[in-house]
């Protein structure tokens, strides 16, 4: 291959300035090993802003110049690098506080999901902590992450397989639930909803108790875009909030906002006004 230097993938996620091939010309032909060690190094910090075709071909260098003169790989290294960059790929996936899937993975998955075409059902949930930040304040940070450990530990407990949970950003967290009808999707989160609220939270203090508000939106097999259903269900999740929370709302076939299973008897809220960054006014919710 040729040592060109890189183009960042996402200038937001750029963490220097210098490229990531830099000091590989230094190094002269009969010292392979020292270039095999720059592009290992190459390709691990590749591998951490996302660009893994770029990483992927900084590898494939590092194990040619590590071939011994038959050409046969050093089965060793080639073995190490693949570890390697694995793990980098799954680390770059990984919300670093709880361990569970972050913001970029679960956008390259609904892209996947969704804009490929897949003759699949998608269900997506955006659930949020309720009066999370009374916990924060009172309680103090360190004591709110704990919660939210033990809350994705619980969201992610019981998912059908192929469903994933995921840190949408703070105390909200998508699931995401590939292959599944609206009423099994409301049936899954309603069982969620009610795990986080069976909990025994007071391991982590004696008077915490801890529920979720979910919404709930739904597409069919090629039928929609990413953008249209994340508004979807953060639009639900705010209808939820405003219906009393510890709630998961979801859309009739006919359109109306719906209230599942414990909270299906609240009195009707006639109109929901519009959040902020929420677009316009949904229609009224009704208990089922």
């Amino acid at each position: 291959m040729t040592d060109t230097a890189w183009t960042v993938c996402d200038p937001a996620r750029r963490t220097s300035t210098q490229p990531a091939t830099a000091g590989i010309d230094d190094v002269g032909p009969a010292d392979p090993a020292a270039r095999a060690a720059l592009h290992t190094a190459a390709a691990e910090r590749l591998a951490g802003d996302g660009c893994f075709e770029q990483a992927y071909q900084h590898l494939r260098e590092a194990v040619r110049l590590l071939s011994d003169p038959t050409g046969a790989p050093v089965e060793d290294e080639l073995d190490r690098l693949r570890r390697e960059h694995a793990e980098a790929r799954e680390q770059s996936r990984r919300d670093s506080l709880t361990s569970t899937y972050n913001r970029r993975y679960l956008d390259e998955r609904l892209t996947d999901l969704i804009d490929s075409g897949t003759v699949r059902p998608v269900c997506l949930a955006l659930a949020d902590i309720d009066h999370f930040k009374q916990v924060n304040d009172t309680h103090g940070h360190p004591f709110g992450d704990r919660v939210l450990q033990r809350m994705v530990h619980e969201l992610g407990r019981g998912l059908p397989r192929g469903a994933f949970c995921a840190r949408y950003g703070g105390e909200e967290f998508a699931l995401v639930l590939p292959g599944l009808g609206p009423e099994d999707g409301v049936a899954v989160c309603e069982a969620a909803r009610e795990r986080v609220a069976a909990h025994d939270w007071t391991e982590l203090h004696p008077r915490l108790r801890m529920t979720i508000s979910i919404g709930v939106a739904h597409i069919g097999p090629g039928d929609g875009e990413v953008e249209p259903l994340v508004d979807e269900a953060d639009l639900l999740l705010y209808a939820a909030k405003q219906a009393g929370r510890n709630a998961v709302a979801h859309r009739s076939p006919d359109g109306r906002v719906l209230l599942a299973g414990a909270a299906s008897g609240r009195r009707s809220i006639p109109q929901l006004g519009a959040g902020p960054g929420r677009p316009g006014p949904p229609p009224p919710v009704t208990a089922e």
